[in-house]
């Protein structure tokens, strides 16, 4: 049995139905009531990985956890080796958690301290681990969804200013082989993109994948991070917009770990968004 944390979520939605399809029993786990597409003979378990006492039960059973923070927990929550005991008690032996590139680019940021903590707890632990560290999402542009379809424009920060984003559906791929295979204890990923891309470059790749023109307008950063605030803490925001507007030379190199893993390129954003292109329309 495999429990996924943040079920519901860009990566974690995805991660159930590659679980499903390779004949995985899945746990999905979420903080709401139970999600309406979930697959079929998936468990639902309503849980909270900041209280410890629903989470117990929803591991009871199982042997592998994906392992995911988000909002608030991302600064605050159960202590890192406390959560993980209480996973290991409860049967868990394996562990994929979703950590963050800047976990390792920014190691003295406050916005990840905590990703930190988790990531050396998880050394400590004696479980077997995976470390995923991602940096910038795809999935961050589902925040133009609503200029694109009512104005046909894209408000962003750094037009300029590149990153090799990545599909949170390829971190849901990696995730699923290291999840359900041998050979990746000890390891940790950088999940990237196939290559650097800027916002005005996604914009334009919006445009073609809607076949509709769209304008790019360059956001001030304090603009944006008052965006950025309406779903992400006030650390988090800071720490996002340093990487955007200011990224490192190690934050803007494309990492072979997916193809790695894989056997297959990572997936491009022109792709990505005209998978998407629907709800941009």
């Amino acid at each position: 049995m495999i429990v996924v944390t943040g079920a519901t979520g860009n990566i974690g939605s995805t991660l159930v139905g590659l679980l499903v399809d390779a004949g995985a029993q899945v746990r999905a786990v979420s903080r709401g009531m139970r999600p309406a597409d979930l697959p079929a003979g998936v468990e639902h378990t309503v849980a909270d990985l900041g209280d410890l006492d629903s989470l117990s039960p929803a591991l009871q059973g199982a042997d592998a956890l994906f392992l995911l923070i988000t909002g608030e927990q991302l600064m605050t929550g159960p202590e890192p080796a406390l959560l993980l005991k209480t996973a290991a008690d409860a049967g868990i032996r394996r562990v994929v958690f979703v950590s963050s590139q800047g976990a390792v680019t920014r190691p003295q940021s406050d916005g990840y301290a905590r990703t930190i903590a988790f990531e050396q707890a998880l050394a400590e632990s004696g479980l077997e681990r995976t470390a995923l560290r991602p940096g910038a999402f795809f999935s961050n542009t589902f925040a133009w969804i609503e200029p694109v379809r009512t104005q046909r424009v894209v408000p962003a920060p750094f037009g300029d200013i590149g990153l090799p984003a990545v599909d949170p559906a390829d971190i849901a791929a990696v995730a699923a082989v290291a999840l359900r295979e041998e050979g990746h204890h000890g390891r940790a990923y950088t999940l990237t993109g196939p290559a650097v891309i800027t916002p005005r470059d996604q914009a334009a790749a919006v445009a073609e994948a809607i076949d509709a023109p769209i304008t790019f307008v360059e956001l001030t950063v304090d603009e944006a991070k008052q965006n950025m605030l309406r779903f992400m803490p006030e650390p988090v925001a800071d720490h996002t917009l340093t990487i955007l507007g200011m990224p490192t030379a190690d934050e803007q190199q494309v990492s072979p770990d997916i193809e790695e893993v894989l056997g297959r390129p990572a997936t491009t954003y022109a792709q990505w968004a005209r998978r998407h292109r629907a709800m941009y329309a």
